[in-house]
């Protein structure tokens, strides 16, 4: 597998598998965020089919007071696209023409739409006691009398993923095996969704990715429509397709963020932070998936940011709402986690006349720190002293700390074979994109003194690979990375001991490797933090319309090791694109019936080439890792770095506050003529 090919449009994605005698699935959504189900006539719907989904993908974990997602809806909808039956066609347009068939009664009612009413309202699922999917207690209780208290609410609305390639998948039953063709993160995790869903032993199903064209964390998870094709050829003996539509992207796919903080921060007057009491609520959607219930627990583990903050008292909640379940979009929980306390962090700067750096530098620490909340950090103030130098900060910028916490535990796999003059490699995490067999050739060459030409990395196959975890949460050359050295060190002992006559045995010689036929499969156990600093620095001005022109996007990130300067720059650059259009372009709007409002790319707010700036300015920093690699993560971190910025650099321009993302055309204008009219 090689990347050269994607870009010359060689690439083999889902939609590229065509097999004989497909059928082809189209799935009836429910029109309404609430309603009760009077009655489903015509297709497969829960009457025949309504198998519960398993948790699997980033932050899953298992939970039974947890309201599961199912198949289809039965006795009532919960949000607005959710699946209510399906058809089969033997074209996709004759599996529309069909789809119109089906009959479905509603009775719509009242949907809880905002944390805030999900707090207030009767519990939207029956047999629960509240609108509360989980809550947690973080940190150490305090009393403080500082003698300054600044609170705030603090907002990261809803963020669709809209990756390029969008959701499918082809699964086929041969009559002994369930075959499952997918784009995916990790082939792992939609085997194990699969097997618990359906109630299959392992060794019936094979998970075979594609091409992947993005994630963004949206292709970790199970969904309703993969368990639905898998029925569906169980049942046919027929290969089944479902390719997912834009629109059913926008309204069925879990959408990312969605998290509301309330924060109090304690502070001396010399702009010490003494203490930060914090509630942290997250709108979960309609169905207990995974990351949704664990999402506000693990924003706050990382409240504290870069700071050495000796009191931390979190209160974090998951609420049900009528809407699509909430799953992990870039960072998952780490951008959250930075805007809020940088926020706070800008927030005392104003009310102490400080210059932003001035108040940050003050709560860093010269020493290692474990806050309150167990979050891990090296001796930070060296290393935010030369950002502060490299990135050149100004009275005018918008300035953000922040560490990225990757997602390490419990390790990965790689598997190794030697065969032909040519060695094939697996990894337990799958690319969707981030070019792995860069950083895969790069290691082997090195390890085990071989031309790059000669390794070859295959996509994810469950029958490859025996066990593996997935790529996400900035882990793959990380944790990846790690597994892939020890297997070819295990792989170089093989090697010494020789092969056939041809082979001398005692040493290792890339020669003899090629020459042999050697299998090496490990599983890399890692248990430990590796987390690693960041700082991003933001210039920008508006222009009379409003138009926020950004000048200067800079980042200045602890990399480890850069295996590839190249890669990491470009994963820098893809991450910071995203971010600025978090900011300032993209959400997922609801009308007050709970109806998505967003029907394609361009209501969702992605930005042009236009809207992005010209240049990004990328420093980066090699403090290696204790692993043999010397890697650290690095996927996520402009995510997390950029949003706080880019808002502080508005705020700067427009003197006011911002306390929400996404900032709209209309927040800016309106700011810029109170400012004018502030100013005549």
């Amino acid at each position: 597998m090689s990347f050269e090919r994607l870009i010359t449009g060689k690439g083999f994605f889902l939609d590229d598998l065509k097999l004989p005698d497909t059928l082809y699935l189209h799935v009836i959504r429910s029109a309404y965020a609430r309603a009760r189900v009077e009655r489903v006539k015509g297709g497969i719907n829960a009457s025949e089919f309504n198998a519960s989904l398993t948790s699997v993908g980033e932050g899953a974990f298992t939970g039974k007071s947890f309201v599961a997602m199912h198949a289809f809806a039965s006795e009532r909808v919960n949000f607005f696209g959710e699946p209510v039956a399906a058809v089969l066609g033997r074209t996709p347009y004759e599996a529309a023409d069909l789809a119109e068939s089906v009959e479905v009664d509603y009775e719509p009612l009242k949907p809880v739409l905002t944390i805030e009413d999900a707090l207030s309202s009767e519990p939207i699922h029956s047999g629960t006691n509240s609108n509360v999917l989980s809550s947690y207690e973080l940190g150490n209780r305090f009393k403080l009398d500082s003698p300054i208290v600044l609170e705030d609410t603090l907002t990261n609305e809803r963020v669709l993923p809209n990756p390029l390639e969008t959701r499918g998948i082809v699964a086929y039953y041969d009559g002994s095996r369930l075959n499952i063709w997918i784009p995916t993160q990790s082939v792992y995790s939609i085997k194990q969704g699969l097997c618990a869903s359906l109630s299959l032993p392992p060794e019936m199903v094979r998970v075979i990715q594609l091409d992947t064209g993005g994630a963004f964390g949206t292709k970790s998870a199970l969904y309703p429509e993969y368990v639905i094709a898998a029925y569906a050829t169980l049942k046919t003996k027929k290969p089944v397709k479902w390719v997912e539509r834009r629109s059913e992207h926008l309204s069925a796919t879990f959408p990312g963020r969605g998290s509301k903080a309330r924060i109090k921060l304690y502070a001396q007057r010399s702009g010490k932070v003494q203490g930060v009491e914090a509630e942290i609520y997250t709108d979960a959607g309609a169905y207990f998936v995974g990351l949704n219930a664990f999402a506000p627990s693990f924003i706050g583990f990382q409240i504290t940011g870069v700071y050495s903050i000796r009191n931390v008292h979190v209160k974090a909640l998951a609420v049900y709402t009528n809407k699509t379940p909430l799953g992990p979009y870039r960072g998952a929980g780490r951008p959250e986690a930075a805007f809020f306390i940088e926020r706070m962090m800008d927030k005392l700067a104003d009310e102490l006349a400080l210059d932003d750096d001035k108040v940050r530098l003050l709560n860093l620490s010269h020493e290692s720190f474990t806050s309150p909340t167990g979050l891990k950090l090296e001796p930070a103030t060296r290393f935010f002293e030369g950002a502060l130098e490299t990135l050149g900060y100004s009275k005018k910028a918008g300035l953000s700390f922040f560490v990225l916490f990757p997602a390490v535990q419990p390790g990965e796999s790689a598997k190794i074979v030697v065969k032909g003059g040519r060695i094939r490699v697996w990894l337990g995490g799958n690319s969707h994109g981030q070019a792995h067999e860069v950083f895969v050739k790069s290691i082997l060459s090195k390890e085990l003194e071989v031309p790059e030409s000669v390794i070859e990395v295959e996509r994810g196959d469950t029958d490859a690979l025996s066990r593996g975890v997935g790529s996400w949460g900035s882990r793959s050359a990380l944790v990846g990375g790690a597994a892939l050295i020890e297997a070819a060190r295990k792989l170089k002992e093989k090697a010494k001991e020789g092969v056939g006559e041809t082979l001398t045995s005692g040493r290792y010689t890339p020669q003899n490797l090629l020459k042999g036929e050697f299998e090496v499969e490990v599983f890399k156990e890692l248990k430990e933090q590796f987390n690693s600093f960041g700082a991003n620095l933001v210039e920008l001005e508006v222009d009379e319309t409003g138009f926020v022109r950004i000048k200067k996007c800079a980042s200045y990130y602890d990399v480890g090791k850069a295996l590839n300067p190249w890669m990491v720059e470009s994963q820098i650059i893809g991450g910071c694109a995203q971010a600025i259009a978090q900011v300032l372009y993209e959400r997922a709007l609801y009308s007050q019936d709970g109806a998505l409002l967003v029907s394609s790319i361009a209501d969702a707010g992605v930005p042009t080439v236009e809207d992005l700036p010209q240049n990004y300015v990328i420093h980066l920093v090699e403090n290696p890792s204790p692993l043999p690699h010397g890697a650290k993560g690095v996927g996520e971190s402009a995510t997390i770095g950029v949003p706080p910025a880019l808002v502080r650099a508005l705020e700067k321009a427009l003197k006011a506050r911002f306390t929400k993302t996404p900032i709209s055309w209309e927040d800016v204008y309106r700011a810029q003529q109170k400012l004018v009219a502030s100013q005549v």
